[in-house]
């Protein structure tokens, strides 16, 4: 099997890819920056590809590329602390980064994963995109997470026999994203991506999970 990891060169998408990698599966872990992808890539021993997740072009360019992919993980993110009218092209980068390339990711992946009729999504995403727990975080995070949400939804619905997505919250990790105080380990926040990357044949689809319990959307 052949893992694809967006925002693979740290924190939680690294965690990730190390503990895909653990499993034996093959790893891409895809970052904007291969200064920092390519060593991250050579420490774990797993391969690297920049893509720009903001740049459709980017995107196309770099999946025409990359083995048949098994596993995707939709991991990288941004976050501003600004509020939500501060800035349009936060708001912009913010659903470009985590809404659209995850359709546009999805979109390249899935017809193979439904040839060969097995494939396992998943869509980092957090309870602050959760309308059960009242949204939350700065700027257009929290409606970019609950889009992520709805796609993850209305993607399962459609896709390919053999294929599950789902979306999953790591809680509040320890990473640059997260800060220093979180108490969460990168590996914690991990857990549920491995659990739902590499789920059995009658495992879930369309859910919403943390901690490998269903969540509220």
């Amino acid at each position: 099997m052949h893992a694809l990891v967006t925002g693979g060169n740290r924190g939680i998408g690294r965690a990730i890819a190390k503990g895909l990698l653990a499993q034996g599966q093959s790893v891409t872990i895809a970052c904007r920056d291969s200064q920092t992808g390519d060593p991250t890539a050579a420490e774990l021993g797993c391969a690297a590809l920049s893509m720009d997740l903001a740049d459709p072009a980017s995107i196309d360019a770099a999946m025409g590329g990359i083995a048949p992919v098994d596993i995707l993980v939709n991991n990288a993110g941004v976050l501003w602390e600004d509020g939500l009218w501060d800035d349009p092209g936060h708001f912009d980068t913010s659903f470009a980064v985590m809404v659209r390339a995850p359709y546009l990711l999805m979109r390249h992946v899935l017809p193979g994963m439904g040839a060969r009729g097995h494939g396992r999504i998943v869509n980092v995403s957090s309870q602050w995109g959760s309308f059960g727990q009242g949204l939350g975080g700065g700027g257009a995070y929290a409606p970019a997470k609950a889009a992520l949400n709805a796609l993850t939804v209305r993607a399962a619905q459609q896709a390919p026999d053999g294929v599950k997505i789902n979306a999953m919250c790591p809680g509040w990790v320890h990473t640059r994203m997260g800060g220093a105080a979180a108490p969460r380990t990168p590996e914690q926040g991990a857990d549920t991506a491995l659990w739902l990357a590499t789920l059995p044949e009658d495992g879930p689809t369309g859910g919403f999970f943390r901690d490998r319990k269903p969540v509220p959307w």
